[in-house]
């Protein structure tokens, strides 16, 4: 390839303005493994255990057996401990990168998933003093479904619209 600027070249082909926002501020990531963010890959654990404690407690409600009692409290406590393992990578691309930080939208998620842990803490404690888990654990379960699609849009959006986490490699 020639030394010269893709803007100044007459041959080069279009780039989406996502792209050259990601080559004016670099939003790759710092907390990686072989080039893949430790955060993008952790935050299905506490999605699916979230979702798992929510079937527990559907479950339950309608059945009456203690099994789900019992599923909604492990998936509750290893919701909120895979979310806080999540949420310490995140936080450090928060912090660590200027082309993450400086996007409203990581701000936004960021506190949407501070609230989601802290429903997920609230969920499990309630499992663990023997409260019944009806109606009060569902109704966290149900909350933090709810935070977790939001919280899961806006991490989404992350990627998809402002290409954070994304590597963009130069043709050769």
């Amino acid at each position: 390839m020639s030394d010269i600027p893709r803007e100044e070249r007459n041959d080069a082909p279009p780039t989406s303005p996502v792209i050259e926002a990601i080559e004016r501020e670099g939003t790759g990531s710092v907390v990686a493994l072989v080039g893949h963010p430790i955060h993008a890959m952790m935050v299905h654990f506490p999605i699916a255990l979230v979702i798992a404690t929510l079937g527990s407690d559907v479950f339950y409600w309608i059945t009456g057996d203690e099994f789900f009692l019992r599923t909604g409290l492990w998936a509750a406590a290893f919701a909120f401990i895979t979310g806080v393992a999540a949420a310490i990578a995140g936080t450090a691309e928060l912090v660590f990168v200027k082309g993450i930080r400086i996007r409203v939208a990581s701000w936004t998620h960021a506190t949407a998933a501070m609230t989601l842990i802290s429903i997920m803490a609230a969920n499990w404690g309630v499992r663990l003093v023997e409260a019944p888990v009806l109606p009060h654990g569902l109704a966290l379960s149900v909350l933090a479904a709810i935070f977790t699609a939001v919280a899961g849009w806006h991490g989404g959006k992350l990627v998809l619209d402002h290409g954070v986490g994304v590597m963009v490699s130069p043709k050769r």
